[in-house]
């Protein structure tokens, strides 16, 4: 039997794990179906963390925007700087949400 002939089963949804992870942090969430949004503390930062899983396609995506908010006067830069960082990345990018002025990481595995 070839590996496309294969079918195979997943016991649990990976967002249930994060969701067991958050509660031993204490970390603040809020979970519906195969998403969750956290709000983790950090060091220097607070981050909003969102996980979702995609059944379809077997991947669960990763957003993590960060408590910064980047000026209008400031955007160009940024999303150059944000170039520069990208192409040092093997996974993942960082994007900027110019609406907002918010920079996030975004990743699916």
């Amino acid at each position: 039997m070839g590996l496309i002939e294969m079918e195979f089963e997943r016991d649990s949804n990976p967002v249930d794990l994060v969701e067991q992870v958050a509660s031993l942090n204490d970390w603040a969430f809020e979970r519906t179906g195969d998403e969750i949004t956290m709000t983790v503390t950090g060091m220097w930062a607070d981050y909003d963390v969102s996980m979702s899983w995609m059944e379809d396609f077997e991947a669960l995506h990763l957003a993590c925007a960060f408590d910064l908010k980047v000026p209008e006067s400031r955007m160009a830069e940024t999303v150059k700087l944000l170039s520069q960082i990208n192409e040092q990345l093997l996974i993942g990018h960082f994007d900027l949400w110019t609406q907002e002025g918010a920079v996030m990481f975004r990743q699916t595995l």
